[in-house]
């Protein structure tokens, strides 16, 4: 949800890997002039076998992977200057995000 002018949709709801994350991320680094913070980490040792518990699939891990990447995001999405980048409203509002988008500004209406 938003109350943002900016964006086109009021709520919208969309499915997103980790690695539309890392998409988003260099995508904003590439075009604007915004820092863009870290992602929480890669689970690579969460991925061994013979954990003893469900790895990647973990409640507690998912649920706190969920948490960190929407503190991300609501982070991203609250700068002035990557809210008028084309990437962040395909991330925030498309069902599919298209990679070979051309990059613009998103001007206000």
């Amino acid at each position: 949800q938003t109350n943002l002018p900016i964006f086109k949709l009021k709520e919208s709801t969309v499915r997103r890997r980790y690695s539309d994350f890392e998409w988003l991320r260099n995508e904003l680094e590439r075009e604007s002039k915004v820092v863009v913070p870290p992602l929480p980490g890669k689970a690579l040792l969460r991925q061994l076998p013979f954990r003893g518990d469900d790895g990647i699939f973990d409640d507690s891990f998912i649920e706190e992977r969920k948490q960190a990447l929407e503190q991300f995001i609501n982070k991203v999405a609250g700068h002035p200057l990557a809210q008028n980048e084309r990437c962040l409203h395909m991330f925030l509002q498309d069902e599919v995000i298209d990679k070979n988008y051309t990059p613009s500004k998103i001007r206000h209406t």
